[in-house]
């Protein structure tokens, strides 16, 4: 599917397909076929994780660390929630957290990046078969 934002000043999310994310950055369009976290300050970080069932509170970690405002976790084509105890560190430093499918997470990283806010999205990018 492909989205279109409204002209951006962050690195937005243009598309999303089965295995992929297309986004926008320094303006050119890039593909990335990966999980990995995106931010609204310009964060673009791997995220060693491939499947659902491979997620530690480790991954849950990085996210803390980066500190910011607020974390969409897009947790693959359909919509699966993290163990409460991987969320410790976010919970302890006051950092929101939303889960949902990784299509809802990449509309809702666009609008409020695009409103300004610290935001971040943890995107798993599970391989298709």
């Amino acid at each position: 599917m492909k989205l279109q934002p409204d002209r951006l000043d962050v690195q937005s999310i243009l598309g999303y397909g089965p295995g992929w994310v297309g986004l926008a950055r320094n303006g050119a369009a890039e593909k990335i076929e990966r999980s990995v976290i995106i931010g609204s300050s310009g964060e673009l970080i791997d995220w060693h994780c491939s499947r659902f069932e491979d997620l530690t509170p480790e991954h849950f970690d990085q996210l803390a660390g980066l500190r910011p405002e607020l974390v969409i976790f897009g947790s693959g084509a359909r919509l699966r929630f993290p163990p409460p105890a991987f969320l410790r560190h976010l919970m302890a430093q006051r950092i929101g957290m939303e889960t949902m499918d990784t299509l809802a997470a990449c509309r809702t990283y666009n609008i409020l990046a695009g409103e300004g806010r610290h935001v971040m999205v943890a995107l798993l990018i599970e391989p298709v078969n």
